[in-house]
């Protein structure tokens, strides 16, 4: 049961900054307050995982962070659906000023995923070509726009939907390539829509289902497919064919785990990003 309540903050320690918070909802917060997200917290527990802040008042041993300056929570499960917190000094990181305050506020999940992926499975040189679906999300767009600024393709699987045309047009805008739903997809094939590019060699899966299926079904001989999501919640279903002649990989990513095996200095922020929310 989620609702709201008032607490009193603590005592501001040395190493402690307070900070004010502006916070989105994902739909991975539904999967905590249903108990089958992977990290449940102790309750009762304060919800959210993004949010930036600004920062009011640091302890006497703080120098990383003075009042005015903004922040993101490092780790996952902060509790950003609060309008104040205090916490400890190596709990935030701060971020620029003079980038959107929607686009700071879930910076340290969505951009860094997109980022990480096309990083750290595949060596994607200029002219590759990546397959995602969710393309309009805001994972999604931010692969569009850090695989442009690469010089990487992008093909992007959206659903079909009364403005499809006018999502083309702002996909696009921010660098897609190609544009397709998943019935074209699947009535026509990707060789008959897209000849000018090589096939997909890093496919991206945030939906899982039929989405998923078609993704994989499109990738190149030897590809990678990253599944970092499961927005239908049906399971991916993956023909053995695609392992045995086509000799596919098959990789999950989690933010939250790599921000676990990684330093705060190999977080990518990517502040050139012009995130779309709706």
């Amino acid at each position: 049961i989620l609702s709201r309540h008032s607490v009193r903050l603590p005592l501001l320690l040395p190493r402690d900054r307070v900070f004010k918070t502006t916070q989105g909802i994902k739909q991975l917060f539904a999967l905590l307050s249903t108990g089958t997200y992977p990290i449940l917290p102790v309750f009762p527990a304060v919800g959210g995982n993004e949010g930036v802040g600004e920062v009011v008042e640091v302890g006497r041993k703080v120098t990383s962070l003075r009042p005015g300056d903004w922040a993101i929570p490092w780790d996952a499960g902060f509790g950003t659906w609060r309008t104040e917190a205090v916490c400890e000094a190596d709990d935030l990181l701060q971020v620029p000023k003079d980038i959107p305050l929607l686009g700071a506020a879930t910076i340290g999940v969505n951009p860094c995923t997109a980022y990480r992926m096309l990083q750290d499975f595949v060596t994607l040189k200029p002219g590759a070509t990546v397959m995602q679906n969710g393309s309009n999300s805001a994972v999604g767009q931010a692969v569009i726009q850090i695989a442009a600024a690469l010089g990487v393709k992008t093909i992007n699987i959206i659903r079909d939907r009364p403005n499809r045309q006018e999502l083309e047009e702002e996909l696009k805008s921010m660098g897609a390539d190609f544009v397709i739903t998943e019935e074209e997809l699947q009535c026509l094939g990707l060789d008959n829509v897209i000849q000018e590019l090589p096939k997909p060699i890093l496919g991206l899966n945030c939906v899982g289902g039929r989405s998923g299926g078609l993704v994989l079904s499109s990738l190149c001989d030897g590809a990678t497919l990253v599944t970092y999501g499961g927005m239908a919640k049906k399971p991916l279903q993956i023909p053995a064919k695609s392992l045995i002649f086509k000799n596919i990989t098959l990789q999950g990513f989690w933010m939250t785990q790599w921000k676990r095996n990684n330093s705060k200095g190999k977080l990518a922020a990517q502040s050139s990003l012009t995130l779309t929310f709706e």
